[in-house]
């Protein structure tokens, strides 16, 4: 990597956990190639944007993100990574562009080097797919993020991801249980699993993504795991089983539904129905009942009437989850749902939001409020500057806390704590907690 040795970057990432766990790893790859982190106003040599791609609006920001760099750094290359992908046509694309897709990211800074020799030469075919690209991660994050898994086979009719994304694979169960420990060596308390379809693990290395869990939970030094988005399908009861009776593995899932009627289901190509759904929660309140329970929600698929929203809705409002995420649908140039008729307009998409959003803070408030009085460990997390330290419990409820330091209380983040949980602070987005000093 000589070619690189002396130049100067600059990294900006949009989007989801994953990325910014990529992004980190990507600029520890290029630091050891010899490529220097350029500072705040020095020009940089190369500007790596990894982008998101989950909505309209994120394309957006990933085009600007795109644009603005370029701008500030006119004789860059302008390497693009992540969920989103360019037009492949100018003025965007050219030879100081590189689009990097998710099949090609393993080899992310071999590609770098290859561009920059030839910048001034016929473009190389250099587009034979790679392996797995590892990326492990805390950056300035008191948990670690742990990718595990990428790509994905599904294919739903509204998402693009596959298409920038590629196959789903995945690391070697050996390979991530060393990050791991690499992690806990580096002080890591907790580390979240990541992955584009992160149930899916296995399809590359004949593993299992609940044999998976059990290396993992087996190393020394990392307190909890949280696992990130697994599809309703992919969360078998021996996983939560296991989840349940594990020694690090935390009572929080995060589930996608996107949609509470089975009309929409079939429209957007899900592999359940609500009736499966229901039964999965069953499941998990079953084995877990104090479960932090999160799920993903999409309003305004094409196709979708004012009835379906309206079943949907009540699905929704009898699930005994913790919180909603809502998202609402973008149209994804070469997606399936293009074909679909009967488009729903921005402002009805934006009332059933609204909607789904009310029904996740009552859910939220409701989950927390029958945890007040309990006292639940709290990973503790860096505060902002004179203001109180922030943290989560095991079973994900948000906590504020402000150590009385003339009661003795001393507490600091990356460390696991007991906390009384009060009532709710004043911005209405966390628990005021009490350190429970040993006497």
């Amino acid at each position: 990597m000589n070619t690189l040795k002396g130049k100067k970057a600059v990294y900006f990432t949009l989007g989801c956990k994953l990325n910014f766990a990529e992004t980190s790893t990507i600029q520890k790859q290029m630091e050891d190639a010899g490529v220097e982190t350029a500072k705040s106003g020095e020009a940089a040599d190369i500007c790596i944007v990894n982008t998101c791609s989950v909505t309209e609006v994120a394309d957006s920001k990933s085009r600007q993100a795109i644009s603005r760099l370029h701008h500030k750094h006119p004789e860059a290359l302008v390497v693009v990574t992540g969920c989103y992908k360019p037009p492949m046509t100018p003025p965007l694309w050219g030879e100081n562009f590189l689009f990097v897709d998710g099949k090609q990211k393993g080899k992310i800074v071999q590609r770098i080097a290859e561009m920059q020799e030839a910048r001034d030469k016929e473009q190389e075919d250099i587009s034979s797919p790679a392996p797995f690209a590892p990326a492990c991660a805390r950056g300035e994050r008191t948990r670690f993020f742990l990718k595990v898994q990428d790509g994905c086979d599904y294919y739903c009719t509204y998402c693009t991801i596959p298409f920038s994304r590629g196959r789903s694979r995945n690391g070697s169960i050996v390979s991530l249980v060393k990050q791991a420990e690499e992690a806990a060596q580096q002080g890591g308390k907790e580390i979240v699993l990541t992955g584009v379809n992160i149930g899916d693990f296995g399809k590359t290395t004949g593993e299992s993504f609940l044999d998976l869990l059990r290396a993992l939970d087996k190393v020394e030094g990392i307190k909890r795991y949280r696992i990130s988005s697994i599809e309703p399908n992919l969360l078998t009861e021996d996983i939560i089983r296991f989840c349940a009776e594990s020694r690090a593995f935390m009572p929080h899932f995060h589930i996608p539904l996107q949609s509470g009627s089975d009309e929409v289901l079939r429209l957007m190509h899900r592999r359940y129905d609500t009736k499966f759904f229901a039964q999965k929660i069953e499941e998990v309140r079953r084995h877990i009942p104090d479960a932090f329970i999160g799920v993903d929600v999409i309003v305004g698929m094409r196709g979708e009437t004012d009835e379906m929203f309206g079943k949907a809705y009540d699905f929704m409002q009898s699930m005994p989850v913790s919180q909603y995420h809502v998202f609402s649908y973008s149209e994804r140039p070469g997606t399936k749902a293009l074909q679909i008729h009967g488009a729903v307009p921005p402002q009805k998409k934006h009332e059933r939001s609204q909607q789904i959003l009310q029904l996740s803070e009552e859910k939220l408030h409701t989950y927390y409020n029958i945890y007040k009085g309990q006292t639940r460990p709290v990973l503790l997390e860096h505060s902002t500057k004179g203001g109180p330290l922030h943290g989560f419990t095991d079973n994900y409820i948000r906590v504020s806390l402000t150590p009385d330091l003339s009661k003795g209380e001393q507490a600091q983040a990356n460390t696991i704590v007991p906390v009384l949980l009060g009532e709710w602070n004043e911005k209405g987005d966390a628990l005021v907690g009490q350190l429970q000093v040993k006497s």
